[in-house]
């Protein structure tokens, strides 16, 4: 099975409330067996539209264990904290086969 994404760009309208969010959802990525590759940093565009906040990618196992940790019961309610405090746009995409 290949492995999965979690994509994200999260433009944050709130700094401080959406502190809250980021502490949070660190364990509960790892619990779900995710692996972060990309947190924010710094962010070069050659092409197209500037992303309009911080980007994240998260590695999962599969499929089914990125799209576990977005409907779990632990991250819903975490997840309520990054929609009242950031417009964001997420999406998962499989990996190749190794």
């Amino acid at each position: 099975m290949p492995k999965a994404y979690l994509l994200a760009e999260v433009e944050v309208t709130d700094s401080a409330a959406y502190e809250k969010y980021t502490s949070a959802v660190v364990p509960i990525v790892a619990q779900y067996g995710g692996e972060y590759i990309v947190r924010g940093g710094q962010t070069a565009s050659f092409e197209g539209e500037t992303p309009k906040g911080r980007l994240v990618i998260i590695a999962f196992a599969n499929m089914s264990a990125a799209q576990a940790f977005l409907m779990s019961d632990e991250y819903r309610p975490i997840a309520d904290i990054r929609h009242k405090n950031a417009v964001s746009r997420i999406m998962i995409v499989e990996g190749v086969i190794p």
